[in-house]
This record gives structure tokens, sequence and C-alpha cells, in this order.
């Protein structure tokens, strides 16, 4: 049998995975997937508590997904998108702007999240000029924030480890505020009052309103720990945005198609953006596909001014294959109940994770909506205590992975903000399932206790 691992660390390049971790003799190989479970070439099943990377949602091996890739492959394989269509991204388009608010109706394709990003600044910038607003370039992100690796995509990330080794190679046009984290206002008082929707506000009006094209956010936050937003805060910046003639990109890279209970995560917190960013969960993985939904006014401005097309492409947009399985997903989605399923089990998953709270001193808070939670972790919560620095260094740098792996478990331990674990099931995952990731998750937590007692 080939060597695969061996073969791995001798050419393959891994993604942000450190080396000594890539070296090590027992990295696991990946051989099959059934369901909500992937099995290595050893033999060895695990419970797929991530989706992957946030983006099999329908399982693993789905023969629906498979057949649709290869009957258009037989059919047609690829052809540009520039000034040319074809059936699959025809179809894809309708369906995606059939379940996206408001008039969101229509969609540019690319391959990824941070393309998906990358078009949504490019657009902004391009709606602008169109309207002779020719100062507005810069962009409000969130502390935190996760948007993505490219250059542009990585200037609007609000994560400074990933920012800081690039930092002069980065625009400079982005203006991070503080996030939605534990921020609230008494019972009565209005949302306006919310310091993450004021900090927005406060920064449009310091950089000049007339020099703000875009805010960023994501409807909830993957970096920080699932931070879901207070009430009235989607609202209210779309009232903000509003006031200063700023659009809207609310990044659902992560949030789309199911994830937390909708189609796509806005309809969950009432607003209308004016532009959606999507990826992963689209194709559920089966194919790489991502992009932008736009409301359809401000693509026409583009078309009816002197620029009269939106200056930006990829060889790989519209993908025939690619929007092949997209169509097949949605399909799926709509003929198997997918955002009403998530919806009438997440308070299931949502239980279950607060009782191994309230069962293990080591985690701080749960939180999270639909199928995309996070565990915070801390030393004690009895005592108040936190964790050193060593001890989630330590954590993070594997011996949560151990554990993890002990429960054959495929969850994120994360670092950003805090020391975190991530979960988002696939989105067929039942009470069964579910109730397998959290008795999982139960011995995980009682390692992780007495890891950390015996630091003591």
């Amino acid at each position: 049998m080939d060597d695969f691992r061996a073969k791995a660390q001798a050419h393959l390049v891994p993604h942000f995975t450190r080396g000594a971790a890539w070296r090590r003799g027992d990295l696991i190989v990946m051989d099959h997937g059934d369901g909500c479970y992937i099995h290595d070439t050893d033999g060895v099943r695990y419970l797929d508590g991530l989706s992957g990377l946030f983006c099999t949602s329908l399982g693993h091996s789905r023969t629906d997904l498979v057949a649709a890739a290869a009957e258009q492959m037989g059919k047609l394989a690829y052809y540009p998108t520039w000034g040319y269509t074809n059936e699959p991204a025809s179809r894809a388009a309708e369906m995606i702007a059939e379940v996206a608010p408001g008039d969101l109706d229509e969609v540019f394709f690319v391959s990824s999240g941070s393309e998906a990003i990358e078009s949504a600044l490019k657009f902004a910038r391009n709606y602008h000029l169109s309207r002779g607003d020719t100062g507005r370039y810069k962009v409000i992100s969130r502390e935190w924030s996760y948007h993505g690796t490219t250059l542009g995509a990585l200037a609007v990330t609000g994560i400074a480890k990933l920012r800081d080794p690039f930092a002069p190679m980065l625009w400079d046009g982005v203006r991070h505020v503080r996030n939605t984290l534990g921020d609230s206002v008494p019972p009565g008082t209005p949302p306006s009052e919310l310091a993450s929707v004021q900090a927005v506000e406060d920064m449009i009006l310091a950089e000049g309103p007339d020099t703000v094209a875009l805010v960023v956010a994501e409807p909830v936050q993957n970096g920080r720990g699932a931070l879901v937003p207070p009430d009235g805060y989607w609202p209210e910046l779309r009232r903000v945005c509003d006031r200063y003639g700023v659009l809207l990109c609310a990044d659902e890279v992560i949030n789309s198609f199911g994830r937390i209970g909708h189609f796509f995560a806005s309809e969950r917190f009432a607003v209308v953006p004016d532009m959606i960013t999507f990826a992963k969960g689209v194709t559920s993985a089966y194919q790489p596909l991502g992009g932008v939904v736009i409301r359809r006014p401000l693509v026409e401005q583009v078309w009816d001014s002197p620029m009269g097309s939106f200056l930006h492409g990829s060889t790989f947009g519209g993908h025939p294959v690619a929007t092949a399985v997209a169509v097949a997903t949605i399909t799926a989605m709509h003929a198997e109940g997918i955002p009403g399923h998530v919806l009438a089990h997440q308070d299931h998953l949502r239980r279950g994770l607060d009782a191994l709270a309230d069962r293990h001193s080591c985690v701080r808070e749960v939180r999270g909506a639909g199928y995309f939670y996070a565990v915070e972790l801390m030393a004690d919560r009895e005592t108040g205590t936190d964790l050193t620095d060593d001890d989630a260094l330590a954590l993070l740098g594997g011996v949560l992975l151990g554990f993890l792996k002990e429960a054959r478990l495929l969850i994120r331990p994360d670092d950003r903000g805090a020391t975190m674990l991530t979960f988002a099931p696939p989105l067929v995952a039942d009470r069964e399932v579910l109730d397998d990731i959290l008795e999982r998750t139960d011995q995980v937590l009682q390692r992780t206790g007495e890891w950390i007692a015996g630091r003591r």
C-alpha cells in the first residue's frame, strides 16, 4: 500500500498547520466518509463535528451530489462566464436569488470565501465610482472577525496574528471597531444605544462619511467564538449605513445555506444587506464555489453608468460543474427541509452543551446559534480562575488535539481571543448524532478538567 503520510510530508504543504505537527509520525490520512463520520486509512472512524471546515453540510458520500458533478462533466466540463452563461450557472443563480432576502437578486460567482469578500470590496468601490463618489474607499469591519486570507480579505480580517506578518503588504483603508461580545442594553433601551452599533457610527463620522464605502460583518461572528448579536443589532447597522450612504455586506461564508437555520442568516436577524458573501455550504463542499449576492438596483446602477460593467472576474467563476453541484445541493436542502431541521434540533444541541458546561467547571461560556457553537474554556469557573498563558499555550499547542483524537471527535480547538472549542456539525445530523457529539465532548472536557487540575 502506498504510504500517503510519507508522500504528504515529503511534498504537500499544509494549510495553517505547524511544521512540528505536520512532521509527526501520527499524521492522519483521511480515506472515506459516510454521513456525519470520516474514516482514516488505519480504519479509525471519527465523528465530523465541524462539517469538514463548516462546509460538508449534507454529510459525506452523497451520491446525488456526485452524480450531478459527473453528469455535468460529461456534458460541459468548463466554459467561462465572461460574456457567456451556461445552464447550471444560470439555474444556481436563480435558486440562490429565490432564497436570498429582499431584492438581493444578482449573483456573482467565484471559487472561495476569500474571493467572495474580495469581490464585495471591489463591487462597493465600483458602485460608488459609478455614482461619482470617488472619495469612498474605506471599509469598516470588526475586531476578531475573519474574512479570508487573500490580501484584500486579510486587510478586512480583524485577527492581529494573521494580519501582522503581512502588514506592509496590506491596503490601509480598513478600520476595525468593537464586536458584539458582551454587548447589551437595559430592558426598554433602544438597540441604537448598543456600544457595538455606536462604534460603527462613530468610526464613520471620525473617518468622514464621504470616505467610507462599506461595512462588513458576519451575522454570527466566527472569530472570538460564535458571537450572536444582540436583538436589533443588524437593523441598526442597516439604519446607520443608510444614513451615511455606506453599503452593508453580511459575510455569510459560514452562516449561509442552513448553518443558522435559514438559507441566509440575515433573514434570522431581520435585515436586508446590500450584499451577502457565501461559499462553503452552497455545494456542501463537493465542489469549490463562492460568490456574492447583490441587490439588483446596485448592479443596475453600475451597468447604467458610464463605467458600464463590474470590473472584476475570475477564470472559474460560474464553473458549470461547481454550479451544477450547487443546484443539486440547494435542491436537496429544499427537499429534505434542512433549514427547518436545524431550527428543530438547535435547542437540543444547545441544551446539551449547556448541561456539559454545568458539569465541567473548565467551561466559561457556551455561545452560538443553529448548528454553530463555541465552548470557551477557563481554569475553574467556580473560583473564577482563568487559564494561565502557559496553560492556554499547551492546550492549544496539542493537548486538546490529543484529547479530541482519543474521543475520535473532529472539532476545532480555537485560540482567536480565548481558548475555545468550535462545533459545526453537518446540517443533516439528527439527535442520535448530536448526542454522540455531546458524549464525546463530555469525555474531552473531563480530560481537560483533569489536566488543568493536575497543573495546579
